[in-house]
């Protein structure tokens, strides 16, 4: 009875949100070659692999551009995924965002997925927080993050309520009852969890194997709609106001290395001045402009120098006495 009970709730949850949305589509690797596999002319939507951060190296998948492109041509959705293999390690996770994000190939609004399913640290808060910068800087980006992974690695790996909290309906979760050729979802495998918006639920969509989708709250139209469009155009011109941030704060800043005096706040400027290991510097702003943090200090000129003193992350480059 109680099994009877539980499974009317779970069935419930699923066609809640199924209601909305039944598309089902499928997604590729390099596996599936240059132009991709499909499954069934009733398929709305596509996700292409990008490549992915396997073994300290990003690896990009030379399949996904033609991959992209013939999805768009069959007049599928189409959207992005990355294979997550960053563990816990926060500056591996940035540097993975930082040369995917400028590579993806889907419209704007799209779905730009991790998929983390190997290679988690031992710190379930590590874990959880690198993949929530991550899906910042999608969302930054203009895209619409989600995370993809089994229901039992990641409620062993990551604190998946955390993700949810933050992100909502942004889980894509497989679960596959056998491996017999499946067209339809069986709701009776469904990995019930808060926050799920795809259900991957079979790997052999087709015969030789093909992974099938059903999305379930309408998701993968992010990209494809006015609305989604104009959040996506919003998220980046949030993010982008965001990026710089200036504070009134004096101090003494202590270089541990060789440094760059800039005119403003951009590698970019030219260099004016160097500060070496065991001088000084007295600054009176610290500005936050994307993942650097800068000092402020009047040289004898009068005007301004500019000069890095850390990472967002926590790296400082010496040591910063504040008044």
């Amino acid at each position: 009875m109680v099994g009877t009970i539980l499974m009317a709730f779970l069935m419930f949850n699923v066609t809640s949100h199924a209601a909305t949305s039944r598309d089902q589509g499928v997604d590729w690797s390099r596996y599936q070659g240059n132009s991709g596999k499909f499954g069934y002319s009733s398929d709305k939507f596509v996700f292409s692999q990008a490549g992915g951060f396997y073994g300290g190296t990003n690896i990009p998948q030379t399949t996904y551009a033609s991959q992209v492109k013939s999805a768009q041509r069959a007049g599928k959705r189409v959207h992005t995924y990355l294979w997550d293999g960053v563990g816990g390690n926060m500056f591996n996770a940035r540097a993975m965002m930082a040369y995917y994000l400028p590579r993806v190939k889907t419209p704007k609004g799209s779905i730009v997925a991790l998929d983390y399913e190997d290679g988690a640290s031992y710190s379930v808060t590590a874990n959880t927080n690198a993949i929530k910068a991550q899906m910042k800087l999608i969302k930054d980006a203009g895209y619409t993050p989600m995370l993809y992974g089994y229901k039992a690695y990641l409620s062993a790996h990551v604190n998946v309520a955390s993700i949810v909290y933050a992100y909502g309906n942004c889980l894509w979760l497989a679960e596959y009852p056998d491996y017999l050729v499946r067209t339809r979802p069986n709701y009776n495998y469904f990995p019930s969890m808060n926050g799920v918006a795809i259900f991957q639920f079979t790997s052999t969509y087709r015969a030789g194997g093909l992974d099938g989708n059903v999305d379930l709250t309408g998701i993968t139209k992010s990209g494809y709609t006015t609305a989604s469009k104009q959040r996506a155009k919003t998220n980046v011109k949030r993010a982008r106001a965001a990026k710089v941030i200036k504070y009134n704060q004096r101090g003494v800043f202590y270089p541990n290395r060789t440094l760059a005096v800039r005119y403003t706040d951009s590698d970019k400027a030219r260099q004016v001045a160097t500060y070496h290991r065991g001088e000084s510097v007295t600054y009176n702003a610290v500005i936050i402009e994307h993942d650097y943090v800068w000092a402020r200090y009047t040289r004898s000129n009068g005007r301004y120098g500019f000069i890095k003193i850390g990472v967002t992350n926590g790296t400082a480059y010496g040591k910063r006495v504040v008044y």
